[in-house]
């Protein structure tokens, strides 16, 4: 693969980041995506934007505003409180999101000459969301080759692994700092460690707390 092209779907966040730095391990040439769907913070568009400029990854925006039509949820409105009931989609949960975002990334890397396609989908911590299912990607990744005639390969270096071991591999890749400072999970809109209190934060920091313990551990 080191002598192929890659486009990373990428939001400025712990999991994206962390795969940016794998495809850049991977692949001779990587790209990065962004989406704008109105997310309730430019700053994670702005996030992203720093980053690749800081890595010197050539970064696409595309304009998906018309998701936050199609699905409000609390990932794009203000006045929608950020829930997870047992049982239940999160409501920061957007139907047909990682279906749209892979579909415009394999139009995209298409254009760009680039067959692999990363994305930093989780079914380990993916908080009951449908499109973050291996068997989804899997599929998806056979309909667009079929749909466009082309031999795609969507990899999803984080989908068996939970937090601790995705600060793991940050770690292996040489960017556990970079990850830790310059990232933004928070759904409050704060860059490195967020706000500590929202879903987002501390799931975050839960997996970080306990890499850390086994790093230590590891060191005695």
């Amino acid at each position: 693969m080191k002598k192929e092209k890659a486009v990373v779907v990428f939001s400025g966040g712990q999991d994206s980041t962390t795969c940016l730095f794998w495809a850049m391990h991977q692949f001779a040439e990587v790209e990065a995506v962004t989406f704008n769907y109105n997310q309730r913070h430019k700053l994670e568009i702005d996030c992203a934007a720093d980053i690749a400029k800081e890595l010197g990854i050539k970064h696409t925006v595309l304009d998906m505003s018309l998701l936050n039509q199609l699905a409000p949820n609390a990932l794009t409105r203000t006045d929608m409180e950020i829930t997870h009931e047992e049982g239940e989609l999160p409501s920061t949960f957007v139907d047909g999101r990682n279906l749209l975002f892979l579909s415009f990334a394999a139009v995209l890397a298409k254009q760009v000459g680039a067959r692999h396609i990363v994305t930093g989908v989780c079914e380990t911590d993916f908080s009951g969301y449908p499109d973050c299912r291996d068997v989804f990607v899997k599929s998806l990744n056979v309909t667009l080759n079929l749909s466009m005639d082309y031999p795609f390969v969507i990899h999803t270096p984080l989908m068996w692994i939970d937090k601790a071991e995705t600060w793991k591999l940050s770690d292996e890749l040489g960017a556990f700092e970079f990850v830790r400072e310059k990232t933004l999970t928070c759904y409050n809109g704060i860059i490195g460690d967020g706000c500590g209190e929202c879903p987002a934060c501390k799931l975050r920091k839960a997996g970080l707390d306990t890499y850390l313990q086994e790093r230590e551990g590891a060191n005695v």
